[in-house]
């Protein structure tokens, strides 16, 4: 019992930082593909817990320590900015796992002043859908799970 629940936890902290390490643990972890699945997306939804709570206070401190005002215009801003106006905060959640991380995402949408119950209602979305399908794809493809050993 002890060690079934180590593994999920294992699984849940590797998503926190970057989505694709849960289901890259939960492969290593032996794992099925479901318990994969929903680790993976319990650890990318703790991260947008905390950093929706803590964003606008991040915001605030970075905004005080800066010395000097952010580029406007960066590469990155341009991205987000475009997927804001196609696609609000449904495209910034899809595009949370794979492309912003667990941890950018929220607070990018944190920054849009996107209101918390939608953050958390298209994130746990997103979460769940990408966390099925990687999961499944880590599980069923032999040559990743050979990669990884």
């Amino acid at each position: 019992m002890k060690t079934t629940f180590l593994k999920y936890l294992s699984v849940a902290l590797a998503s926190t930082l970057k989505f694709f390490g849960g289901p890259i643990a939960g492969v290593v972890l032996k794992l099925t593909w479901i318990e994969t699945a929903l680790c993976s997306a319990v650890g990318m939804m703790f991260s947008v817990f905390v950093l929706t709570y803590l964003g606008g206070a991040i915001r605030n401190l970075i905004q005080k320590r800066r010395k000097s005002p952010p580029k406007r215009f960066t590469k990155t801003n341009r991205i987000a900015v475009n997927i804001w106006r196609k696609f609000g905060i449904v495209g910034i959640a899809f595009l949370t796992p794979p492309l912003f991380t667990p941890l950018f995402g929220p607070i990018l949408a944190v920054a849009f002043r996107v209101p918390k119950g939608s953050i958390f209602f298209w994130m746990s979305a997103s979460a769940l859908v990408w966390g099925l399908a990687i999961s499944y794809i880590a599980h069923k493809m032999t040559f990743i799970q050979e990669w990884i050993k």
